[in-house]
């Protein structure tokens, strides 16, 4: 009788668990290599869409940056902490997918705060939802049990790529497997599958493979980023950072840490560099926040509280120690725990090693400098990251090697200084996911050369994610994720944020299922509108947000149809300064005309001489009620007057559909009476989804 998966302080039993034999040879449909918060939520994705995966990772705990890496603080933007007002809905509810939220109410229901759920069980300052590595492992496995039970999920742990199979008999190379390397055993054997996903936190599958990708700062040429200077700087990468969950323990009763050898002298354990303290500024004047206060590095990213009070740091609470820089009015830079020497990527393994077990002892010397120079006393929480010593089992990767994809994420298309009166970034209109950060958060290296962009060019606006990012230039079978995706070294620094990997993963995941589906290669859906805004609706059927509105839950009944006409520009904000959509406001003649022309992309008409004195040629919508007046679909009000800024009826645009695409006249009003109410945003988004359906013929 076959032993029952289960999980027990976030960790699956043994029986979750394939160890394949040496030389073995294993087929699946979806392979994704790789321990990422991405691998896991593009795992989740194709697994709900019935397809079977083979997740192979490097730990036996899935979920990457929540998890393995012990920082299960998100990196939440500000719109995704909004509160709901009268205008608009929570952040939860339209900054993230219905999947996200639910992962995150689970977390708050695992780790209540005096028998109380609470939106911050940890109570930390910098991060809105926190809770400890254990709590988001237990919420993250238990979707995953039902599928190790009936057998579609394959996961296979103690796991790296070492070798890339390809095809080479079409017009690019294929990917059609992964050889792997048990970590414990040294055994390799290989996974076949139909497409692989690349969702390791470093892009190895890139490297081993020889996929045409990117490393660091890149030159001007190469991105476009006028930012940049004219040479490549592959060694400026962001730094990694080796977390510790730590207690504050009752005085005196603390546990030291032992200082590692080189303590005060080797050049990554200098004690000049570490503070116990938090410096912020305002109006010119320092304020200095001690270790456990309110606004000090120990509630920073607080994930545990023993009482409901959010601000009081109590014997007993746990926090995660990561970074801890902070400026200081009597030395230019403190930066605590985050480890700046030196690269991940582009270097050999011996030397990836070497800074590994660098970067684990410098923690180790900063946790002991915290308690011999300033007496604080902390307690290791091994218990809470599966290790004897509090420190995590991997590091806080920021970058990776990125491929070179179909779209690059470029600075000039997230910053804020190239959308002046704006309140998004660069709407992309094959985006299937959203994300923001409220700046381009790079954690330098010590190499020289790194561009620090200021002032407007380093804060970020809501921005998109373009299907095109997810598709390597030149390889088929291969789907990027995590942050391998088309990115800069400038634009990774914001799509690296927890909620925003975890779209990327769900995308991935979709993409993946679309390429069995259809048989077609990522890049032939990528490239076919048609495949394009069916990938998008079954994104949006699915709670997955693709363009932003603050006003639109991911459960209103008409979120797809509005998501799609928004990410194919068709129907977006009345005002290109806000987020709201406004559903129940009306729609003028002008709009309708302008909307129905991009729906089934009319060729223009822009006769010299007006047809209608009230819609002269300087009129914003002059081309598209020309366009549709010369091929006899609408008419004015009189021979010589329009009438654009006039409220439209649903009886009005009932005419012009069935002039417009008869065949699709039933469906798109089958939840809209064709009476002389006036036409409300969302059901004209919903009418003209119908026949954007019908035009593309899905």
């Amino acid at each position: 009788m076959p032993v029952p998966i289960t999980q027990r302080h976030g960790l699956f039993n043994e029986a979750a668990f394939t160890r394949p034999d040496p030389g073995a040879e294993l087929t699946c449909s979806i392979l994704v290599v790789g321990g990422s918060t991405a691998a896991y939520t593009t795992t989740l994705m194709a697994l709900r869409l019935n397809l079977d995966v083979c997740l192979v990772q490097p730990q036996t705990v899935v979920g990457g940056q929540f998890t393995a890496q012990a920082l299960p603080a998100s990196d939440d933007g500000d719109l995704l902490r909004a509160k709901a007002t009268l205008q608009t809905v929570e952040g939860e509810r339209f900054a993230i997918s219905r999947a996200q939220r639910e992962f995150r109410e689970r977390q708050r229901e695992l780790q209540p705060v005096a028998q109380r759920k609470v939106d911050n069980p940890g109570g930390g300052w910098v991060s809105p939802l926190a809770t400890t590595p254990v709590v988001a492992a237990t919420a993250l496995n238990e979707a995953l049990i039902p599928y190790l039970r009936d057998g579609r999920l394959t996961l296979i742990p103690w796991a790296e790529p070492v070798e890339v199979v390809f095809a080479t008999d079409g017009p690019r190379p294929k990917v059609t497997g992964v050889v792997c390397r048990d970590t414990q055993t040294g055994n390799t054997f290989t996974v076949n599958a139909k497409v692989t996903v690349e969702a390791t936190d470093l892009g190895d599958l890139l490297e081993v493979g020889q996929i045409p990708s990117r490393v660091g700062q890149e030159a001007r040429h190469e991105t476009g980023e006028a930012i940049l200077p004219e040479d490549a700087r592959p060694q400026c990468q962001q730094s990694i950072t080796w977390d510790a969950v730590v207690e504050c323990a009752k005085p005196g009763q603390g546990t030291p840490i032992h200082a590692p050898e080189g303590y005060g002298q080797a050049s990554w354990l200098t004690i000049q560099e570490f503070t116990a303290n938090f410096w912020t500024k305002n109006s010119n004047t320092w304020k200095k926040w001690g270790f456990f206060s309110d606004f000090g590095i120990f509630r920073y990213r607080r994930l545990y509280r023993v009482k409901s009070h959010d601000k009081t740091v109590t014997p007993g609470d746990v926090a995660v120690i990561n970074w801890g820089t902070s400026s200081d009015p009597d030395r230019a830079f403190r930066c605590g725990n985050d480890y700046r020497p030196g690269r991940l990527v582009g270097v050999s393994r011996e030397e990836r090693q070497q800074h590994l077990q660098r970067a684990r002892q410098r923690t180790q010397a900063y946790l002991h400098y915290l308690h011999s120079q300033d007496g604080i006393d902390l307690k290791p929480r091994g218990d809470l990251t599966w290790t004897t010593d509090g420190l995590a089992l991997e590091p806080y990767i920021r970058e990776a090697r990125r491929g070179m994809a179909l779209t690059t994420i470029r600075h000039e298309d997230v910053a804020e200084s190239f959308f002046p009166h704006r309140a998004r970034a660069r709407c992309f209109d094959d985006s299937v996911g959203i994300g923001q950060y409220h700046y381009l958060d790079l954690h330098g290296n010590d190499a020289q050369g790194h561009i620090t962009p200021k002032g407007k060019d380093v804060i970020a606006l809501p921005f998109t994610l373009p299907l095109g990012a997810l598709v390597p230039a030149e390889t088929d079978g291969l789907i990027l994720s995590a942050k391998s995706i088309g990115t800069t070294h400038i634009t990774n620094a914001a799509y690296r944020m927890h909620p925003v990997e975890w779209a990327i993963g769900e995308a991935s995941g979709v993409l993946a299922a679309f390429t069995l589906w259809t048989g077609l290669n990522p890049r032939d859906l990528a490239r076919e509108e048609r495949h394009i805004r069916k990938i998008q609706g079954l994104m949006a059927r699915n709670g997955i947000p693709l363009f932003w509105f603050n006003d639109i839950d991911h459960t209103d009944p008409d979120f797809e149809a509005i998501q799609v006409m928004a990410t194919a520009g068709i129907i977006r904000s009345e005002n290109a300064n806000s987020l709201s959509f406004r559903p129940y406001a009306t729609v003028n003649r002008a709009v309708v005309a302008t909307a129905l022309v991009s729906v089934l992309k009319l060729p223009k008409s822009s006769p010299n001489q007006p047809t209608f004195q009230d819609v002269p040629p300087d009129h914003w919508a002059y081309d598209a009620i020309e366009t549709l007046y010369a091929h006899g679909m609408v008419a004015g009000i009189s021979p010589t007057r329009f009438d654009p800024h006039s409220p439209i009826t649903r009886e009005q645009l009932g005419f012009l559909v069935k002039r417009a695409m008869p065949t699709a006249y039933d469906q798109a009003f089958m939840r809209t009476p064709t009476d002389r109410q006036f036409l409300q945003r969302r059901e004209l988004s919903r009418v003209l989804y119908e026949v954007l359906k019908g035009r593309l013929g899905i």
